[in-house]
């Protein structure tokens, strides 16, 4: 790009919407930075999600054979064109990436691919969690979020900051922390800093297991961190204390075990011992 990216959205008449989360990176390295760490080289496909103004979709297609991206704000057209436009690896679709099926979405990509996303917060988990559910091709995410919240993504068994969402991740991958993105790089710059994050996904990871029942494990262990598990598998499966503490010994779990210091295979185990939930909708 021959231009300052802020000229360029000043041309346009571009303005930032706080719904959408904007905040663009200018720093040429560290954009560099980011394509390195996660992982593209020219063998690769990518899925950006947000391209924003465009300047990491252009650090992606110096590296990447193809880069498709999605973008939800349609204001963002001429500016894309301008950065972009002249980048013959990459295509731009723009609407909302949760509104597009997943199938058609893996379609156009064709093969195996890396997500590569700037996300606000509000969008973080349903993102991350929709194609770690339901992606069939996906080899990698690398997620910039609030630092925060890719430390969470990352989280060890029983620190503070793990969550559902991080054995969720767990169960088709490992994340890591690998660059923090001082809240100065932005434009605007925002109330924090932010991280990424790279989850790498394991293909084949825990094979045969019923995964819907181990999500509804770890909501389960997750409904209530104060309580001891076995309270919320009473509450949740609607079963005596008795059957509940069976349940986690036979998983070889202790009966006073709180839900945060489980790892996924943990969780694994002890969905293979408990019983089909009481109320699906509860």
């Amino acid at each position: 790009m021959d231009k300052s990216l802020k000229s360029i959205l000043i041309k346009h008449g571009f303005s930032f919407k706080k719904a959408y989360g904007q905040n663009f990176l200018t720093d040429t390295n560290l954009l560099d930075e980011i394509v390195e760490k996660a992982g593209v080289t020219e063998n690769d496909t990518v899925l950006e999600i947000g391209c924003g103004a465009g300047a990491l979709t252009y650090a992606l297609s110096k590296k990447a054979k193809r880069v498709v991206g999605y973008e939800i704000d349609q204001k963002l057209k001429p500016v894309l064109q301008e950065t972009v436009g002249d980048c013959k690896n990459v295509e731009i679709v723009f609407g909302d990436i949760m509104k597009q099926k997943l199938t058609d979405v893996e379609n156009k990509l064709g093969g195996e691919y890396i997500m590569v996303a700037n996300l606000p917060y509000y969008i973080t988990t349903p993102i991350i969690m929709h194609f770690l559910e339901n992606a069939k091709k996906i080899k990698a995410m690398v997620i910039m979020v609030q630092e925060e919240v890719a430390y969470r993504l990352a989280a060890k068994a029983g620190s503070s900051d793990y969550g559902a969402i991080t054995v969720g991740i767990n169960l088709r991958g490992n994340a890591q922390v690998v660059l923090r993105v001082p809240r100065e790089k932005f434009t605007p710059s925002p109330n924090v800093d932010s991280a990424v994050t790279k989850i790498v996904i394991e293909s084949g990871k825990f094979n045969g297991v019923d995964l819907t029942k181990v999500r509804d494990a770890v909501r389960c262990g997750f409904s209530s961190r104060r309580k001891m598990f076995v309270n919320n598998i009473m509450n949740t499966y609607k079963i005596p204390r008795s059957e509940a503490e069976n349940c986690l010994i036979s998983a070889g779990l202790e009966t006073t075990v709180r839900g945060e210091s489980l790892s996924a295979q943990d969780y694994v185990n002890l969905s293979k011992f408990l019983p089909e939930r009481a109320n699906k909708n509860g």
